[in-house]
Formats: C-alpha cells, structure tokens, sequence
C-alpha cells in the first residue's frame, strides 16, 4: 500500500451526502471521508451510517478510500471502527496519535473486528496523525508502532493551538514538526503527508506551501477543496528539465556499465549512486503519476 500515489488526500465531511457521493470526480488520489472534526457532535451517528453506506454501496474506482475516526478516546472511535472496519476501507486514518501506543491500542481494535467480521487480518491499513508537541516527539516511535502504517501525517491546526501560537504564511512554527515526522516517516520507510492548507482561495500561498513541503520530502498533502487538488499534483510532477536531466543520467549510468565500468560522468560531474537512485525515483515517480487518471468512475 506504500507504494501508491498519495499526493493529494481529499478530506468530505462524514454528514455531506452529495459530496461523498462525487467525491471520486475530482481527481484526488486518495478520498478521505471524515468522522472527526467536522462532523458536530450530534451529527456523528449520522455520518457514520453514511459513511458506512457509502463505502458498502458505491463504486469509487480505484480510489484510494481512507476514513478518519474518532480518537479511541473520545468513546466513540471504537463505535466508528465497529462499523467502518466491516465497510472495508483501504486505511484507518487515526487522529491526535501521541505514542506508540495510541496506535499499537487502535490496531488491536481493528484485528478483533477483522476476526469478528472473516476479513483477514492485517488488510485494513493504517494511518496516524499527530497533532501535539509531545505526538511530534515521539514521531520515530509512532512511525514504527506498526507494520499496518502507510503513513503518518502533520495536523497543524491542534498542533499550534498546543504550541500557544498561529498558523503564518512563512510556516516557520511547523517547520520543526515537518522535519521530525518526515524524518521519522522516511527512517520507517513509510509515507509523509502534510497538514492543510485552509485558505483556499490564496492559491499562490498554497502551491508555495506545497512546493515547500515537497522540498522537504513529503510524499504529498492533505486537501481540504477539490480546487487544490491540480496545483499539488502539479507540484509534484517532476519538470520537464527534471525528467530530462534524470534521463541524461540513466543514458550515462547505462553507457558506463556496457563499457564494464562502474563509474559514470555527466557534465563533468560525477555520477555516484545516490544521484543515480535519485534519478531513478524521479522517473518512476513520473509514470506513475501518467498512470493515474483525473476522474475514475
């Protein structure tokens, strides 16, 4: 499951039908259909059933399908993954993970229900977010908690408000927590996703951010509006100079070994292994971004 496409991770309220409904239309990679946050309260029971309907009824193609639920916490994560473990989602996206355990407590959940249901245990994937100061230091552990984790993500918005602070433009105050979960998600050899970018109509901010990001090694964001969607995946195509520079040095790579040479030159810079393997990403990561369709129905 690590090797998809996840640049983008729509998020569709659990309580909007219509959206739930098109949410496949707008070309997301992965559709992350939302019990927690913007769900009210009163609304939850409601969301859950819609959720829980749609997943067991619709078709989204090849969608990547994701739901968040309800911290364990909070009593009512265990009733969001009573119901949607048995829809069969792709991934459990698990919010405000502080520990290792938080996530290890969340997985045993998840297989009991597996067993309880005949799915077979370890198909539904998982996903943490952290979204605290102290969920942020303990990134390494948390990335590691599972071999059930695809990916661990950055919730900004709990995060500042547990800094005392706000959210700017520079992103300066995140800048420490997108180092230590990408860092940590890298060493586990999973995915990092980034925060959301809430304003959605300053689209030059938002492609900054995610130029930032991408910059910084994450694999992709979470959106919150179908209209971000485009620009990120933009983002994180590679350029057209990119890909030709990537395919110069494979032809180079290529060349040098039919000579029964290990060693390679372009430009007259050396062509060391890691530059190789950078190459090699860059290209794969180009097919696969053609393989992916804007709309899958």
């Amino acid at each position: 499951m690590s090797e998809r496409l996840r640049r983008s991770m729509l998020f569709v309220p659990g309580n909007n039908p219509g959206m739930i409904r098109d949410a496949h239309i707008y070309g997301s990679d992965s559709i992350m259909f939302d019990l927690e946050d913007s769900v009210a309260i009163t609304e939850k029971d409601t969301a859950r059933f819609l959720v829980y309907k749609a997943l067991t009824t619709l078709s989204y193609g090849k969608k990547e399908l994701v739901v968040r639920i309800n911290d364990l916490s909070s009593g009512i994560g265990v009733m969001d993954l009573e119901a949607i473990v048995r829809a069969r989602p792709d991934v459990i996206r698990l919010p405000k993970t502080e520990t290792a355990q938080d996530v290890i407590d969340c997985e045993r959940e998840i297989e009991r229900i597996e067993r309880e249901a005949g799915i077979p245990v370890g198909s539904t994937g998982m996903m943490a977010a952290i979204e605290s100061a102290i969920g942020v230091l303990n990134a390494k552990e948390i990335a590691f908690s599972s071999k059930r984790l695809i990916g661990i993500a950055l919730g900004a918005e709990d995060y500042v408000t547990d800094l005392k602070t706000t959210r700017s433009p520079e992103g300066v105050e995140l800048m420490f927590a997108r180092g230590m979960i990408v860092n940590a998600a890298k060493a586990a050899g999973i995915m990092a996703l980034d925060t959301v970018y809430s304003d959605v109509n300053n689209e030059e901010g938002f492609i900054a951010e995610a130029t930032l990001i991408r910059k910084m090694g994450f694999d992709g964001k979470s959106i919150i509006n179908p209209r971000q969607v485009a620009p990120l995946h933009a983002v994180f195509t590679p350029s057209e100079r990119d890909l030709k520079k990537a395919m110069a040095i494979m032809d180079a790579i290529a060349e040098a070994n039919a000579r029964g040479s290990g060693v390679a030159s372009l430009n007259g810079k050396m062509i060391d292994k890691p530059v190789v393997a950078r190459a090699q990403y860059l290209l794969e990561l180009y097919e696969r971004s053609k393989a992916m369709p804007v709309e899958e129905v």
